[in-house]
């Protein structure tokens, strides 16, 4: 695929340095096209070097290939990565100044912008604007992070990581759709963004329950098929909310990340959010009990003379049910959709699938993704097996099988269920 890496005058300039090289192992054709701006944070020499191509941000380089128009109309992507509010406004309006503002007015194939600008700048009316009329015309923008800034600065207005706007580039890639007439923009049909209004609630990773201070009850899940749905749904339109609980995963481009540590946050969390939510998707590994008392110092080590390899013992207190109590708090409501998880390893009595049914039957969710989990299975790897149930109101119980398949094919999967339930 033929890659135009537009790339404008920003700190996060260094950033598309590793996006292009993300393009480039791929085995795309990546042509970048930086402003002169953006050569004061970035080189050419270095773009060149990463793309095995000569690099220049004016019309007057090569004028005999009208590289101005070709570029654009034979890119089968343009990405801007950092677009900054200058690039935003220009591109908005239809200048042409350089290089870069007549490839994107000379494309004809999908085009991805990525703002990436100080806080006051993003949130400026002017700016917001000028985000609304491209996405009018079909331009997908990426939604910067939360995060560090330049200095001391934090806030909305950060660039995502390559790995998710290379993720958002690879769906765009993906896409068949015809290309544009000239004066026209690449519309994305509304078929592919089914879930466009709608509030979505992800949470992922583990939960943590803290000993002492240095010391917690937790589990092995790395929150990466929570973080593969809450991309899923982004992808389709939705505004995302994720509920992230120690992971360490790169923020999902485009996806607002709320960060807990305990099951008692993430209820908290979950329950502030799920009044305003269409669809609420329980993916994280909630621990199920927590010390009873906190210690305020390490616990040592006992010196029992009589029994040296004595130990303390712990008591536990069971966690809150967060999935039942979702599901409760509806009163019979159509809305949230809730979406549970349970993550099963089976017993002598019991396969994992029947242990999924009776939870099903339990907690009253209206969908519950079954997975097998133990040693070297579903936490931490990138693939999953998993069976979609779901009540069919008559004692029933329909059962879609999904993979082994990647973490990403399964988050599709269980999207495709819950538009179903629409």
């Amino acid at each position: 695929m033929k890659v135009v890496l537009g790339v404008a005058g920003g700190i996060a300039a260094y950033k598309a340095a590793s996006l292009l090289r993300l393009f480039t192992e791929g085995g795309h054709d990546v042509t970048v096209v930086p402003t002169a701006a953006a050569l004061q944070f970035v080189g050419a020499p270095t773009w060149a070097a990463l793309s095995g191509k000569p690099v220049a941000a004016d019309v007057w380089s090569q004028v005999h290939e009208v590289r101005h128009v070709r570029l654009g109309q034979e890119a089968d992507l343009v990405v801007v990565a950092p677009a900054t509010a200058d690039l935003l406004a220009r591109a908005a309006h239809g200048l042409a100044d350089d290089l870069l503002t007549n490839v994107l007015l000379t494309a004809s194939c999908p085009v991805v912008l990525a703002p990436a600008m100080h806080t006051e700048m993003w949130e400026h009316a002017a700016t917001q604007a000028n985000v609304a009329l491209l996405a009018e015309r079909g331009v997908h923008i990426v939604p910067p992070a939360s995060g560090r800034l330049t200095g001391a600065d934090s806030g909305p207005g950060r660039l995502p990581e390559a790995e998710e706007l290379y993720a958002v580039c690879l769906r765009e890639l993906s896409h068949e759709r015809p290309r544009t007439t000239r004066g026209t923009a690449p519309v994305v049909p509304a078929a592919e963004r089914p879930l466009e209004g709608w509030h979505v609630v992800v949470t992922a990773g583990g939960t943590r329950e803290p000993l002492d201070p240095v010391r917690y009850l937790g589990n092995n899940s790395s929150g990466k098929q929570g973080y593969a749905l809450a991309r899923e749904a982004a992808a389709r339109g939705a505004a995302v909310t994720l509920v992230a609980t120690h992971t360490a995963l790169p923020d999902p481009a485009g996806v607002d990340v709320r960060r807990v540590g305990t099951a008692l946050e993430l209820q908290s969390a979950v329950t502030a959010l799920a009044g305003d939510a269409d669809v609420v998707v329980m993916a994280a590994a909630v621990a199920d009990f927590r010390p009873a008392a906190y210690a305020t110092s390490k616990i040592k080590k006992t010196h029992d003379r009589d029994d040296p390899d004595a130990a303390p013992t712990i008591a536990l207190v069971r966690n809150p049910d967060i999935l039942a109590g979702l599901v409760l708090d509806r009163e019979g409501a159509a809305r949230p959709v809730v979406v549970g998880f349970a993550a099963e390893t089976g017993d002598p009595e019991h396969t994992v699938l029947e242990l999924g049914r009776e939870k099903l039957a339990r907690k009253g969710c209206d969908l519950l993704v079954v997975n097998e989990v133990g040693e070297d299975r579903t936490f931490g790897k990138d693939d999953n097996l998993v069976q979609i149930l779901r009540s069919r109101g008559d004692g029933e119980v329909d059962v879609t099988t999904v993979g082994p398949a990647s973490k990403d094919e399964v988050a599709a999967a269980v999207w495709d269920a819950v538009q179903l339930l629409r």
